[in-house]
């Protein structure tokens, strides 16, 4: 088995610096790097570059709504040709800074309630996709496994990574819980790992009300922001690695 292991990170702005970047580089295969709109500015996403680089993690592009204030969490009224462009523009952006680091963009993952919309709407969801393909049409689209966002990119013709979440809780209908509702955030390491570890050897995962959602599982998710992040992100890979699960970058799961 092949998976990368991901996480969303250079998600400070000016002097405000959010999650364990460095450290969790150390764990991670691929890195989610905040394009601006949501999060990141020029300086952190050059340095998140040069730190993933510096660590063989492969570069991906994490695009959100232009939302700043809310952290690209709250749904924008946004046509889908402005979608498609805010998304080429802040890929191109993340391009730049990794040629300017020796190294380049392999996948595209867009953030919060950008990507939420996508698992159900198709127009959200091509919006996207044509982004990234006007971009590069190399790049790998990172969906929420199972999801119209899945179905809409594979018949685009796009590289489609299907992703689980291994922090976050599930619904019956395999899509994320709300922030707001209470046990939506997992933070046990050992139950995350297990969780986790489920998802990858039998493709499927416990939803909160208890029925068994099908999942595939090509890569993981641990957020950065999450309380104890690096520790999750440290135990996942330890019992990955220990059953024989081969951790790669998203750009070599294929």
């Amino acid at each position: 088995m092949r998976v990368a292991l991901n996480c969303d990170l250079g998600e400070g702005f000016g002097r405000w610096d959010l999650g364990a970047d460095e450290e969790l580089m150390n764990y991670i295969t691929a890195a989610n790097i905040a394009c601006g709109m949501h999060a990141g500015d020029p300086p952190r996403i050059a340095a998140t570059v040069r730190l993933a680089a510096a660590k063989g993690v492969g570069v991906g592009a994490h695009p959100s709504y232009p939302d700043l204030q809310g952290f690209g969490r709250r749904y924008m009224d946004m046509p889908p040709d402005e979608i498609r462009d805010f998304v080429t523009y802040q890929l191109g952006a993340l391009q730049a800074f990794a040629r300017a680091a020796g190294t380049r963009v392999e996948h595209v993952k867009a953030h919060g309630a950008l990507y939420n919309r996508a698992a159900d709407d198709e127009a959200t969801a091509r919006a996207i996709v044509e982004g990234v393909l006007q971009a590069d049409p190399e790049l790998v689209v990172v969906v929420l496994a199972g999801s119209r966002f899945e179905q809409v990119a594979r018949d685009m013709g796009a590289r489609v990574a299907c992703e689980v979440f291994g922090d976050r809780a599930y619904d019956a209908n395999g899509r994320l819980v709300s922030r707001r509702q209470a046990g939506s955030v997992i933070h046990d390491p050992e139950v995350v790992a297990e969780r986790v570890w489920r998802m990858v050897s039998e493709g499927r995962v416990q939803a909160i009300t208890g029925e068994w959602v099908p999942v595939k599982a090509d890569t993981v998710c641990v957020h950065g922001d999450s309380p104890g992040a690096v520790a999750l992100v440290a135990r996942i890979r330890q019992v990955l690695t220990e059953r024989g699960v081969q951790l790669v970058t998203i750009g070599r799961l294929f």
